[in-house]
């Protein structure tokens, strides 16, 4: 299972799920860094088959309309810390490892719940 964390997805989140047994890559570290656009973040999470993670609803547009990017995990919380953020991963894993089998799917976690879409 590998990862792309989005521009405004800190870099201690990718540090974490690398140092969990994850690859994972920050957007800043591809292509155009910080100023890539959504569609080719999009592309390269799909080429890669990396699961994207970011608090952009655009990439929850393109998910419905576009049908790109293929895996996706939209955090829906708000500026909580680091350590919020990294623990609500880490208490997933297991669950977004399972989802990693399908082709396409959308998670989006808020304070409240966690939300699936699995389209194959």
């Amino acid at each position: 299972m590998k990862f792309l964390c989005d521009v405004h997805i800190s870099y201690a989140i990718a540090k974490r799920l690398n140092s969990s047994g994850f690859e994972t890559v920050h957007v800043n570290e591809i292509l155009d860094k910080w100023f890539t656009k959504d569609s080719d973040i999009s592309a390269y999470a799909d080429l890669n088959d990396l699961i994207l993670i970011s608090k952009d609803s655009d990439f929850k547009n393109s998910f419905a309309i576009k049908k790109s990017p293929n895996k996706f995990i939209k955090i829906s919380l708000g500026n909580i810390s680091n350590q919020e953020l990294v623990e609500i991963l880490s208490n997933n894993l297991e669950f977004f490892r399972r989802l990693n089998l399908a082709k396409r799917f959308m998670v989006e976690i808020d304070r409240n719940s966690i939300v699936f879409v699995r389209e194959d």
